[in-house]
């Protein structure tokens, strides 16, 4: 009796241990995969900031593998899109055109002059930068950034809010912004100054000083005058010779008329 108690105990835990792992695999399923974290925590933000019609347009489409990292959201708020028509087939180019493939925070974007040239998720689609240093005067195209940094808590999204619709068409081509163009304007903490070269080594110091130090020697003399040194004392050599010869010849001279 007591073995077939614990026989039908032992099959009744593993049979529990079955239908815990079956129920965690079907609840693991149901879950939305770990890859739309930041894309989840920024739409939240978005909700808590009352832009609940771009969240709408986000949840409309199918999980896009852009929207998941490194984009920075352009929103234009309810009140804008309630009077903007948007048809079905055209969500997805409305958002890629309201968005920045870089994640960054309104001060990454003061940072970019005025006349640059800022890319969108849609092939093609440029924006012109008109900076005017303040918080309400950076404009992109014919809107302006009024609500910044409202998606912060994630590590890849940013999205600012913006006082109207970006125009359908461009007046940018890639051909005369190649000069213009910023992809990925870095922060400026993020900029690594240039290695410092180190210094020369001293030159060495003698122990002992060469006599050359001491006594300084004299410049040579041009070429010109040395000639001339040396013709003066050919000619005085000349003088002295002739001199001598005379004073031996003339007392001989005078001994032979005698």
């Amino acid at each position: 009796m007591t073995i077939k108690l614990m026989a039908t105990h032992t099959i009744l835990t593993m049979f529990a241990l079955l239908m815990a792992a079956h129920f965690k695999s079907i609840s693991s399923t149901n879950l939305p995969p770990k890859d739309d974290q930041d894309l989840r925590l920024a739409m939240e933000e978005m909700q808590k900031a009352n832009y609940f019609t771009f969240v709408m347009l986000l949840n409309m489409l199918p999980l896009d593998p852009k929207f998941l990292a490194n984009v920075t959201f352009l929103m234009p708020n309810d009140r804008m899109l309630s009077k903007t028509v948007i048809p079905e087939n055209a969500v997805s180019n409305f958002l890629h055109r309201h968005s920045i493939p870089s994640p960054l925070i309104f001060e990454h974007l003061l940072y970019i002059p005025t006349g640059s040239i800022l890319p969108s998720l849609m092939p093609e689609y440029l924006m012109n930068v008109s900076n005017g240093g303040g918080r309400r005067s950076f404009v992109l195209n014919n809107v302006k950034i009024i609500s910044p940094n409202i998606c912060t808590i994630g590590s890849s999204i940013r999205c600012h809010g913006i006082d109207g619709v970006l125009n359908p068409e461009s007046n940018i081509s890639l051909h005369t912004c190649s000069n213009t163009m910023v992809l990925v304007p870095p922060p400026p903490s993020s900029v690594a100054p240039p290695p410092l070269l180190p210094p020369p080594p001293p030159s060495p110091v003698p122990f002992f000083s060469s006599p050359e130090d001491d006594f300084p020697v004299p410049a040579p003399l041009p070429a010109d005058s040395s000639q001339h040194i040396s013709g003066s004392s050919k000619l005085s050599l000349g003088r002295k010779v002739l001199k001598s010869m005379a004073t031996i010849l003339v007392p001989l001279m005078i001994g032979v008329s005698i």
